[in-house]
């Protein structure tokens, strides 16, 4: 199976291509061939996760100064589709680490840069970011997690939860409300793993198997103040909000790549399986199928691109990032699903992928706030950049 075409409209490097291709070969010999077994058994992927230091994956939003990669955001957005044209696990595993780095690049302190950076780059260093809560879901505003400044230190009361990596994460982003230091405002709080915290439960899910997803308990953490990212308390959400661009770019190219490898098992099985004398995409209920799967896929594919521009020009994206999330994890939900229809009765066994790609889809739905959320998001954006004036007009 070939890489993913990249479009014309992915203003990539020469060297960004090459990261690109070199990721794809590495899903097609390594990834594909047992993604099955580890995801049919809950497998944590140790090897993948080794090669995929290697290949330096978990550096590509680190500055080459730190020993990052330093790729474009459409670079990064290909590679996580890639990643999860294989098997989505290993894209989760760099996603929410990718997060971190960039918000540390973005907003740490010289110190604090210099600390992790190097060592996120690398992956020996793994990290993981913390904001859902028991109860709260998507309403960050309602988090009761809370930290104390005092005597140099804060200590940290609270519960977060749905925490990819957070048994193999040596750095936890954290957000919290600040207080007294930042009145009732928040904080995002680096935590180093064996700060205190418990990791109490990994939780089952419908699918996104082999990769670890825990409810945290802070109970009494203490942290230096140092760890608080950047030298400003209170400003946490504001920062979160920039990081969840680049992650909802991340789960938005999760979704491509799952529904890639859905229309690819789909289109070779309508090419392969016969009926009444002829391939079952000749016949027009099928082709359709293709059509529209084909169609929604390009579609997503350039919104996401899109998004990934609007960051590299410095620009808010929150606008984009949210249509990309939205449009590109409904669309895997239905491109699924056509594959699944497209197999029959053999896209309900489990001895084929098909099942498994419909079963990962819904994650990017409800992942990285909702997609009830992103359309709250999206409709706020669109009306603050199309204001009209007290005459009505534009």
């Amino acid at each position: 199976m070939a890489m993913t075409e990249i479009p014309l409209s992915a203003t990539l490097s020469e060297d960004e291509r090459a990261v690109v291709e070199v990721v794809a070969d590495f899903v097609d010999r390594q990834v594909r061939p047992v993604a099955q077994e580890l995801e049919h058994t809950n497998t944590y992927p140790e090897q993948l996760i080794e090669q995929m230091k290697q290949l330096g994956v978990f550096g590509l939003l680190a500055p080459a100064e730190h020993g990052g990669v330093d790729v474009s955001t459409a670079c990064f957005a290909l590679v996580a589709q890639e990643l999860a044209r294989g098997w989505m696990s290993p894209a989760g595993a760099m996603g929410s680490h990718s997060v971190v780095t960039y918000l540390i690049r973005t907003f740490g302190t010289p110190e604090q840069q210099q600390t992790y950076l190097p060592r996120l780059a690398t992956g020996e260093l793994r990290a993981a970011m913390a904001l859902t809560e028991p109860g709260g879901g998507s309403d960050l505003q309602a988090m009761r997690t809370k930290a104390v400044l005092a005597d140099g230190s804060w200590t940290v009361n609270g519960t977060k939860t749905w925490i990819t990596n957070a048994r193999r994460a040596g750095l936890i982003a954290l957000l919290t409300r600040t207080e007294p230091a930042a009145g009732k405002g928040y904080s995002i709080l680096l935590v180093e793993q064996g700060a205190g915290y418990e990791v109490s439960k990994d939780l089952p899910k419908l699918g996104y198997k082999g990769v670890e997803s825990c409810e945290l308990v802070f109970d009494g953490v203490r942290v230096p103040e140092s760890a608080l990212l950047g030298a400003t308390p209170g400003v946490g959400f504001a920062q979160m909000m920039r990081g969840l661009e680049i992650g909802r770019i991340q789960v938005a190219s999760r979704a491509l790549g799952v529904a890639q490898a859905a229309l690819d098992d789909a289109t070779r099985y309508a090419q392969e399986r016969h009926s009444f004398g002829q391939p079952i995409w000749q016949h027009q209920a099928i082709g359709h199928y293709l059509a529209d799967s084909a169609t929604k896929l390009r579609a997503a594919r350039l919104l996401t691109l899109d998004a990934a521009a609007r960051v590299d020009s410095g620009q808010r994206a929150d606008l984009e990032a949210g249509m990309a999330k939205l449009f590109a994890s409904e669309v895997c939900m239905e491109i699924t699903l056509n594959a699944v229809r497209v197999h029959g009765g053999y896209g309900y066994s489990t001895e084929f992928d098909v099942e498994r790609y419909f079963r990962d889809a819904p994650l990017m739905i409800v992942g990285e706030g909702t997609n009830e959320i992103q359309r709250n998001v999206i409709a706020k954006q669109h009306v603050a950049r199309h204001r009209i004036d007290d005459g009505g007009r534009k």
